[in-house]
């Protein structure tokens, strides 16, 4: 189901596709798209896809750790990422069955912290999400010791009423910019 809906979105929204991805292309040239090794299902991994919103050259580590992070940025970088644009091509990993829209957002190949208390809460057995509740709930304000325990708390109430509530705080999220740091 979430590989179906993810296709008609991703139709329905090809237009928003094109002039991201052209914006891209005139500001920095290509590609448009950033993929990146991240942790899914079980520990194992694949490559999730991102619209660009930094310079060609930025080195390929978690924003966090870049030093004058703005500086890498692309002009309409920051819009993206306020907006969360820069997710949308997670839908394409929808579609190959790698993520759903529901569920931990995927970690980083390298960051073993995170996956080790994932793996000793047994939320690793989890689909990487575009969203989870951990994001409606701090975003990248809260520790991964708290978004671990947000991610356990998810797969015990996990429910398609939850992932509703969860779609939904994500919208509201999103249009308030609440808790996006870079």
């Amino acid at each position: 189901m979430n590989r179906f809906i993810a296709l008609l979105v991703l139709l329905l929204l090809l237009p928003l596709f094109m002039a991201v991805g052209l914006i891209i292309f005139i500001e920095d040239g290509s590609p448009i798209f950033f993929k990146q090794k991240r942790v899914g299902v079980n520990y194992t991994f694949f490559n999730i896809y991102k619209f660009r919103s930094m310079k060609k050259n930025t080195p390929n580590v978690a924003t966090h750790l870049l030093e004058n992070s703005e500086s890498y940025l692309l002009g309409i970088g920051g819009r993206l990422r306020k907006l969360s644009l820069d997710e949308l091509p997670n839908l394409i990993n929808i579609i190959k069955g790698e993520m759903v829209f529901v569920g931990p957002r995927p970690a980083l190949y390298n960051q073993d912290d995170l996956m080790a208390l994932r793996v000793t809460a047994g939320v690793d057995k989890l689909k990487p999400g575009i969203t989870g509740w951990a994001q409606v709930n701090g975003r990248d304000e809260i520790s991964i010791e708290q978004k671990v325990a947000f991610d356990r708390e998810y797969l015990a109430r996990k429910s398609f009423w939850f992932d509703l509530k969860i779609i939904l705080l994500t919208v509201a999220s999103v249009l308030s910019s609440r808790g996006v740091n870079h």
